[in-house]
């Protein structure tokens, strides 16, 4: 990683392999890297697999805030000037490969060499912008659109190469906290995705390109593009949504179910 005389120094290399102050640790499916509450003393580098990030309030209640992917940190809040516990909890989806670094080995190499702060930069800068995008998506898209844009993320539309269309196992209740909906909204949106050809699932689920329309273009098919009935309140019956039984055709951003 570093040659005789310390001209260089190669980041891949210092996160592809153990040395001091880290080491290669490989986590199976819904193993942690570590809990909310435990001391906040070193980070990982994700090497291969996917994980998530979930949350606990103090009545119990769980959350999902975050996928993460291959080429991403997790735990840089040990990183803080004062360590203290951890704000979340870390789990594989998948079989992971993880690099292991201590918080001590994590701040020197971070001083010392600038081609690695410069990337850990650029990550902490990608993850605020993430950030951002979800908090504006939670406050101003339909749940069904949510729910694409999480599937599309999944899948890695948009990022360099080829799109994984096959995204990691993942339940209904895991998507409807991370979109803030429920199971049952989940199902109906996954059902018609699928009618529509933009999903295939028969174990896994297969995303396809067109979902983007979704998304960026905020449309669907022509022929989908109805309008369900209006209905008044009056002829609304106890517990029974307003826009009754709608067809599998209806519009993506007519549907209000966040």
């Amino acid at each position: 990683m570093t040659n005789k005389n310390n001209s260089t120094f190669d980041p891949a290399a210092f996160l592809a392999h153990a040395g001091l102050g880290r080491k290669i640790i490989d986590v199976k499916p819904n193993q942690t890297f570590f809990v909310q509450g435990d001391p906040a003393d070193c980070v990982f580098y994700l090497q291969s697999g996917r994980a998530k990030l979930t949350v606990v309030s103090h009545n119990g209640k769980e959350a999902t805030i975050t996928l993460l992917s291959a080429g991403e940190f997790v735990g840089e809040e040990s990183l803080a000037a004062v360590p203290g516990l951890r704000l979340s909890t870390a789990t594989a989806v998948s079989e992971c490969m993880a690099l292991k670094i201590g918080r001590e080995e994590m701040i020197r190499v971070m001083h010392q060499e600038h081609a690695f702060s410069d990337l850990f930069f650029s990550f902490l800068l990608a993850r605020s912008m993430r950030t951002q995008a979800d908090l504006v998506d939670q406050l101003f898209n339909s749940s069904e659109k949510r729910l694409a844009r999480i599937l599309l993320l999944m899948a890695e539309f948009g990022k360099p190469g080829e799109p994984e269309t096959f995204i990691p196992p993942i339940t209904q209740e895991t998507l409807a906290e991370m979109i803030g909906t429920t199971r049952s909204r989940v199902s109906f949106f996954m059902n018609r995705f699928r009618k529509l050809g933009f999903i295939d699932y028969n174990g896994r689920i297969k995303v396809h390109k067109s979902l983007l329309n979704v998304v960026l273009l905020d449309q669907l098919p022509e022929h989908n593009s109805e309008k369900p009935p209006i209905v008044s309140s009056a002829q609304v019956l106890p517990n029974q949504p307003i826009w009754g039984n709608p067809r599998p055709a209806v519009r993506a951003n007519l549907i209000s179910a966040r």
